[in-house]
């Protein structure tokens, strides 16, 4: 049996491409329009997560860090759903 390898992430990385969604699925309409980024972690991984807290222009290369953002908000009690996202990096 092969035991998983745990493995800690910074949660910073580099913006390595992006897109503008225009055309969102099912769900998410009220959020568009929104950045969607390839985020290379530091670690070297690549992960694919929306992009917050921009104030100007994005640029590949760009420093992010992961935050914990609302996703969405489900059903007739209005669950909210959170996950990653990637701001840049405020701290350097």
């Amino acid at each position: 049996m092969v035991t998983p390898e745990r493995v800690r992430f910074s949660g910073r990385g580099v913006v390595e491409s992006f897109t503008v969604v225009m055309e969102p699925p099912a769900g998410f309409e009220d959020q568009a329009p929104y950045l969607i980024a390839l985020v290379r972690l530091d670690e070297g991984p690549i992960v694919t997560a929306q992009l917050t807290d921009i104030d100007g222009v994005v640029s590949i290369g760009d420093r992010v860090e992961m935050v914990t953002r609302k996703l969405s908000t489900e059903g007739e009690r209005g669950v909210i759903i959170y996950g990653y996202k990637f701001r840049p990096v405020l701290n350097v």
